[in-house]
């Protein structure tokens, strides 16, 4: 099985003024294809884990041989995130933005008291990261909604998690509208997240 970039359900362009044009090209065109492209290359001489899907293989990381399984962890994470970065977020004004919908809606409300505290609590995550790095909304063992941070491009799955929502602070995500400021680029990135799919990722694991 080789893994192939998917191509994106919206313009490079179309969730200006948040995020650039130019940025999410150079993120979707290069960033992301060359984590697939060296993905594809360390399992090519693996049989057995072409067979399986990313999610299995993420999973089950430890029993990647470990001859690949630095590049794997590294390529595949960073294959894995990004299909889902792109996933869930929409233009704002039409699928962007806004509050969350559904059974996401009152799990936050279960969670966190009410959005503004989960998005507090994002925030803060997101902020934190050093360095490279992902905030995310989890599904955790028991059901319920988390919040973490992962390096680099591990991904929730390498921790028994599900991941339903993601934002990339990797510099390269928003170094050519923001510089250093990072807050700015979380703050303007709500903007354009699409609750709508991160519901349908929620009723994938949970049903």
């Amino acid at each position: 099985m080789l893994y192939t970039l998917p191509p994106l359900t919206y313009g490079f362009g179309a969730l200006e003024p948040y995020i650039d044009a130019q940025t999410m090209e150079i993120h979707h065109d290069r960033h992301h294809q060359a984590y697939i492209t060296n993905l594809n290359a360390a399992l090519k001489d693996h049989l057995g884990l072409q067979n399986k899907s990313l999610e299995e293989i993420l999973t089950d990381i430890n029993f990647v041989p470990e001859s690949i399984r630095l590049t794997v962890r590294n390529h595949g994470g960073g294959t894995y995130n990004h299909n889902l970065f792109w996933q869930i977020m929409a233009p704002a004004g039409k699928l962007g933005g806004g509050l969350p919908v559904g059974k996401t809606a009152r799990l936050i409300k279960e969670k966190f008291e009410n959005f503004e505290n989960f998005q507090h609590i994002f925030n803060n995550t997101a902020k934190s990261v050093f360095g490279s790095g992902w905030a995310w909304l989890v599904i955790n063992q028991f059901g319920h909604l988390q919040v973490m941070a992962t390096p680099n491009q591990d991904c929730p799955l390498m921790f028994g998690l599900k991941p339903i929502l993601g934002l990339d602070v990797w510099e390269h995500a928003y170094y050519l509208q923001y510089q250093n400021k990072r807050p700015d680029y979380i703050s303007a990135w709500w903007h354009v997240v699409n609750w709508q799919q991160v519901e349908a990722n929620l009723h994938a694991i949970l049903g």
